[in-house]
């Protein structure tokens, strides 16, 4: 039950943060035909494969494009839901409640009937913007995350009631849990003070390392490659070192034990820094390695369309499998690391001081 409660809050956090949509309707579709028009462009290729977006691209281009088309939730002047094909029928605006909306660049603004969008001096829109809890690309990837951890640890729960001995699926699993509690959660927090975050970096490991393997299918969203996501799973990860950190912790924070006053009018603010950087750099590590990955695989397989040489082709697919073999790898790898080194902080704030 306590990994059924943590997964809800991972989520519940990720519905609050809005992701960065891609899909604009009808103006974005000529902006698209002009680029067409010029050539290809690997750089709104890449953007457009890694972004997130209102509807769930699967193949084709343009008006042959097929898409799923996901809910758009705003909060203005009342709850306004529809859903994401409407700014197509709607050729870029959409009515609700006697408003108008637009869907321009990665934002959704209030318009007028036409569609309208004041800039600024500087080109930025100056339109009002709505309160924005769509369901985008990457929450409903991290929907589909939710119901496969669901459904697998609740059939390895039946099957453990059923059968002491592991088979299938639990036995493929329990290794890795148990993997988690002997080598990471009780070496780094400590074999009294583990119990309580066991649960906790479970989800997290099974959270992200699914949804790194759900990146790396074809059609699919690139969770941990957003940036949005990582800030979550950073902030929870804070929220939990705060919140479970003892008197010995915050003294070492901001009046050391054994250093002179001086010194320790320094190293406070350094110390405080500390204390947002360590879940800041979580929040990177895991961005940059998976958005990082993705890209260099696009590249390499849009050598072919740069080179408009299908000679390109053979070196582009295998350097490009190959990078996506690797992929698996740094998708468990990631999952380890973001859970390891949030074991270690963790584990530092609930250390008991040494005397």
């Amino acid at each position: 039950m306590r990994r059924i409660v943590l997964l809800i809050v991972l989520f519940t956090i990720g519905f609050a943060v809005k992701a960065q949509p891609e899909r604009a309707g009808h103006r974005e579709a000529v902006a698209e035909q002009e680029a067409a028009s010029k050539g290809f462009d690997l750089v709104e290729t890449l953007m457009h494969h890694i972004a997130d977006s209102y509807e769930w691209h699967l193949w084709g281009q343009g008006e042959e494009a097929v898409y799923i088309p996901l809910p758009v939730i705003l909060v203005d002047g009342g709850l306004k839901v529809f859903s994401s094909a409407a700014f197509h029928q709607g050729r870029g605006v959409v009515e609700k409640g006697g408003r108008y909306y637009v869907c321009h660049g990665h934002e959704i603004y209030r318009s007028d009937a036409a569609g309208t969008i004041d800039r600024d001096a500087e080109g930025h829109p100056t339109n009002p913007r709505p309160l924005d809890l769509s369901i985008t690309k990457n929450v409903a990837a991290m929907l589909i995350a939710l119901v496969v951890l669901l459904i697998a640890f609740s059939a390895m729960a039946r099957a453990y009631s059923k059968k002491k001995v592991p088979k299938g699926l639990t036995a493929f699993v329990e290794p890795i849990v148990l993997f988690i509690r002997d080598d990471i959660a009780i070496p780094n927090i400590g074999a009294k003070q583990y119990k309580p975050f066991l649960p906790y970096l479970l989800t997290l490991f099974f959270f992200i390392w699914v949804c790194n393997l759900l990146g790396l299918l074809p059609a699919s969203a690139n969770v941990s490659g957003n940036i949005a996501v990582t800030l979550s799973l950073a902030s929870i990860a804070l929220i939990a070192i705060l919140f479970s950190a003892n008197k010995a912790y915050w003294r070492h924070i901001f009046w050391m034990p054994g250093v002179p006053v001086p010194f320790k009018i320094i190293l406070a603010p350094i110390e405080v820094l500390g204390i947002f950087t360590k879940p800041f750099a979580l929040m990177i590590r895991l961005f940059a390695n998976m958005t990082g990955g993705h890209i260099v695989v696009l590249s390499l397989v849009s050598l072919i369309f740069i080179f408009k040489s299908l000679w390109v082709s053979p070196v582009s697919v295998l350097l490009g499998g190959f990078i996506v073999v690797l992929e698996f790898l740094v998708a468990l790898l990631q999952a380890y690391v973001f859970t390891i080194l949030t074991a270690v902080f963790i584990g530092l704030a609930v250390q008991e001081e040494h005397r």
